[in-house]
């Protein structure tokens, strides 16, 4: 009787040990499965972090290009206003100084016409220096085109492939939700209040 008992409860503790077994490996199971999940639901999370980063990128470069075509039209302006004045200084000083250059008086007309040279000479330095100002100017305009279409067209992008990250985010919410047993249903929309 007692070698029956003794079977018995070897064949128990056998069975015992065997269940156990098997249920650890299953929580081991499920385990692995939920860690497997956390880790797309984080890669998940950090490609809607890395597409918001890229749209706000874009922004920026839209801004800056807006920007710099703003002081390029300011900047082309001021050059026309100081155009005009010293092309009417430039006239003026001609005048005045052709009007010498014409007199009986040889020196007098000799020092007219030096200062004339002057004049020339200076108007053309000055208008050199305006024209390297204009040239610089509209580079800067044609930069900040560039940037408003590369920001446009980075913008455009970016909230495509948001979309599709914030789509992808939900998926693996609810999947790892699901697997963890928690069910609660949180959305990138909710994700997006915690911040």
């Amino acid at each position: 009787m007692r070698t029956i008992l003794n079977t018995r409860l070897l064949v128990m503790m056998s069975l015992l040990m065997i269940s156990s077994t098997v249920i650890l490996a299953q929580a081991d199971k499920k385990a692995i499965e939920l860690k497997k999940l956390e880790t797309t639901l984080n890669t998940a999370k950090a490609k809607v972090a890395m597409n918001e980063r890229k749209m706000e990128v874009s922004d920026s470069l839209i801004t800056a290009g807006t920007s710099m075509i703003a002081d390029s039209k300011a900047e082309a302006k001021a050059i026309a206003t100081d155009r005009k004045k010293l092309d009417k200084d430039y006239a003026t000083d001609q005048k005045s100084a052709t009007k010498l250059s014409g007199s009986k008086d040889k020196d007098e007309a000799a020092k007219a016409r030096e200062n004339l040279k002057a004049i020339s000479l200076k108007y053309r330095a000055d208008a050199k220096i305006l024209d390297t100002r204009l040239i610089a100017a509209n580079k800067k305009s044609s930069t900040g085109e560039a940037n408003i279409t590369k920001g446009k067209a980075g913008k455009a992008n970016a909230k495509n492939a948001l979309k599709a990250a914030k789509e992808s985010l939900d998926a693996a919410q609810k999947r790892y939700d699901t697997a963890s047993g928690t069910d609660e249903k949180v959305t990138s929309k909710d994700n997006k209040k915690k911040k």
